[in-house]
């Protein structure tokens, strides 16, 4: 679909400049593990060491290695008093080193026989083997993550420290599926989301579900364009101010960037591919900053063959991990079968011209 842009396109490098500038990282909260989960860790607290006693590893028979030297089945070593049953996460009791297998007792006749030598630590969880004491659940600025939360669970935390910046939506008329697929990233991001429904695609309808007040981040999908029915620009103008729009990046170049009172907004076009990447190229960076992230993972592999780019311009490639080597799936503007396939996306800045077959590239994975 061609689309009419705006008189001139502003640098990326510039716009998210003045997007950024004077935000700084929300305050941490404190969220119930279920709701910390992607989130970005901040001020986790110190775990306590788990298991916090030595414990039985297996069912059987908890003894004392050093008593059963020379014992076998050919020897079998006769206990003056009954050995202690244990279940597996049983406490070990006092004394106690190691369990045996419960054929490795003969409890048959008057005295219990034992038929096996054991080893300290046999059949054992030590105390802190599982969670050192001091660890935490969740490193400083990166998301939490499955195992992060198995820490907490088993350390008997049930709340951790994150930054979930709270993102509203605004979707316009026309653009329902590119926002619903915008706010299922944003709540895969750890985001706390909510969506405001504009009743119309007029500017006046716009801006009155433009709303502020409860948000670090607002979000208008649809109408960025320059169209007769494209009123999303003109409406953050008129309870806002608008920094650029058009923007030198491909897909994407009707986006907008502006603030309404203190809070960023990000004008995101109508297609899906056009939000998508300037999801990437602009939402993510300002995430980031709010959350206090650390730098997102990339993944260098080579190239199984050329991207070529227009200099002047920043495109993103769509990228697919195919024999240990990036596969190029789209460029400038993106099927929506390119998107499904996609594993990993790539920045190509305004002053290359793209990159060569086997040239080695730091791609972003689709999934951090």
């Amino acid at each position: 679909m061609t689309q009419r842009l705006p008189p001139s396109l502003t640098p990326l490098d510039t716009a998210l400049a003045a997007l950024l500038r004077d935000v700084a990282p929300i305050a941490s909260v404190e969220l119930p593990l279920g709701e910390a989960a992607g989130c970005i860790a901040a001020g986790t607290p110190l775990l306590a060491a788990h298991p916090p006693h030595d414990i039985a590893a297996t069912d059987g028979w908890a003894l004392t290695a050093n008593n059963l030297v020379g014992a076998s089945a050919y020897a079998p070593l006769p206990l003056t008093h009954g050995p202690a049953w244990v279940e597996t996460g049983d406490a070990m009791p006092e004394g106690c080193d190691c369990v045996l297998d419960a054929d490795a007792v003969d409890i048959s006749g008057p005295l219990a026989q034992v038929l096996a030598e054991g080893m300290p630590g046999q059949g054992i969880r030590r105390a802190g083997s599982a969670i050192a004491a001091g660890m935490t659940a969740g490193a400083e600025g990166h998301p939490v993550g499955p195992a992060d939360l198995l820490l907490a669970r088993a350390a008997s935390v049930d709340r951790l420290g994150v930054r979930r910046p709270r993102l509203r939506i605004v979707n316009v008329p026309g653009a329902t599926t590119t926002a619903h697929m915008i706010a299922g990233i944003a709540r895969e991001a750890g985001l706390d989301v909510k969506t405001n429904q504009a009743a119309a695609r007029e500017e006046a309808s716009i801006v009155e579900a433009l709303d502020a007040s409860s948000c670090d981040l607002l979000l208008i999908v649809g109408g960025s364009g320059v169209g007769r029915h494209d009123a999303a620009v003109t409406a953050l103008a008129r309870r806002g101010d608008v920094i650029a729009h058009g923007l030198a990046l491909l897909p994407g170049r009707t986006a907008a960037v502006g603030r309404l009172g203190t809070v960023p907004v990000i004008s995101l076009p109508g297609l899906p591919d056009h939000a998508l990447a300037a999801w990437f190229a602009l939402v993510l960076p300002l995430v980031d900053r709010l959350s206090a992230c650390r730098p997102r993972r990339q993944l260098a592999l080579p190239l199984a063959r050329k991207i070529a780019s227009r200099v002047g311009i920043a495109e993103i490639a769509l990228l697919a991990e195919e024999h240990r080597a990036w596969t190029p799936l789209a460029v400038g503007d993106w099927p929506l079968q390119a998107i499904a396939r996609a594993d990993a996306w790539l920045l190509i800045p305004a002053s290359h011209e793209g990159f060569a077959a086997g040239e080695l590239v730091d791609a972003y994975p689709m999934r951090q």
